[in-house]
């Protein structure tokens, strides 16, 4: 097991930022770690990279205990936090050296993570100016450079533009099946394009642990649709298999439907009945996005 949390309570004076966490990650696996601010992902994160102590509860990684082993963790996870920690001042080249250093590394673990994290074109530049994507690239090469099993990404695409935030998905894609990754970011899409399995936090309580594939194959379907009149929810509620009607904005509704079936021709037999004309209507599957909306608000 790569991870293994159980029972995680952490309080800060009064307030409870975790509430008996559990939850095990498999070897290889890449878990997106998902919930609003506030909802305890950056405090476990820190505590499974000892930077902080858990009251209760248990963490492993490797098999290895977080508290009783702080140093051996440490050597087998890569920690890239939210506000990527790198000095300004040093070179791309002068800085890694200096990481290395630390670890115990040298110039070929440099070479390595380099060329994996493509930064072999601005080794020779300062790290203050470099562009946004740039600098998370240099924070995932000091992360990897002592060649970590467990990943560890605290909102790794923060502020890029788009070409960016899809140089550093394909990056941490490379790692699938090779190292343990734990991504926490508030992006749904990056989510559903990197992770085998999401994990979504609310109040420092685990609310749910599924597969990416679970979700896009759950048997529930939203349908939108947008009338030439007001109708009330109720009235639309009594259609069969319906299990929620939300008005989005003016005529328009998001109908859940509970079965399989595409139930678009249902729709058009309660606008015929009713003297309605569609606008607009459109179908898809319960979505990420959907799922933490539910959860969370």
């Amino acid at each position: 097991m790569s991870i293994e949390v159980k029972e995680l309570t952490k309080f800060y004076d009064v307030h409870q930022a975790l509430d008996n966490v559990s939850f095990q990650i498999e070897e290889g696996e890449i878990v997106g770690f998902l919930g609003p601010n506030g909802a305890g992902k950056s405090t476990l994160m820190k505590i499974l990279t000892t930077a902080i102590k858990s009251n209760s509860g248990y963490a492993k990684v490797n098999n290895v205990s977080v508290d009783e082993n702080p140093i051996l963790t440490q050597k087998s996870v890569g920690y890239l936090p939210e506000n990527n920690p790198l000095y300004l001042d040093m070179f791309v080249s002068e800085y890694l050296f200096f990481v290395a250093d630390i670890h115990g590394k040298n110039k070929t673990d440099i070479n390595n993570v380099v060329e994996v994290c493509g930064l072999k074109d601005v080794t020779h530049k300062k790290i203050n100016t470099l562009s946004k994507g740039y600098k998370q690239r240099v924070g995932l090469a000091s992360s990897l450079i002592h060649d970590p099993k467990v990943l560890i990404l605290d909102e790794p695409t923060t502020g890029l533009d788009p070409n960016q935030l899809q140089d550093i998905r394909t990056l941490i894609k490379s790692f699938k099946g090779e190292k343990t990754i734990l991504l926490s970011t508030h992006i749904m899409q990056e989510v559903e394009a990197i992770c085998d399995r999401v994990i979504i936090l609310k109040e420092g309580k685990v609310v749910a642990d599924e597969h990416i594939e679970t979700i896009k194959n759950k048997e529930q379907q939203i349908i939108e649709v947008e009338f030439d009149y007001r109708v009330e929810d109720i009235f639309l509620s009594q259609m069969k298999y319906v299990d929620k009607v939300t008005n989005t904005s003016g005529f328009t509704y998001e109908i859940f439907f509970t079965i399989e079936k595409d139930m678009r021709s249902q729709i058009f037999d309660f606008a015929h009945d009713n003297e309605l004309k569609i606008l607009k209507l459109n179908r898809r599957n319960k979505t990420l996005e959907q799922l933490f909306r539910d959860l969370t608000n």
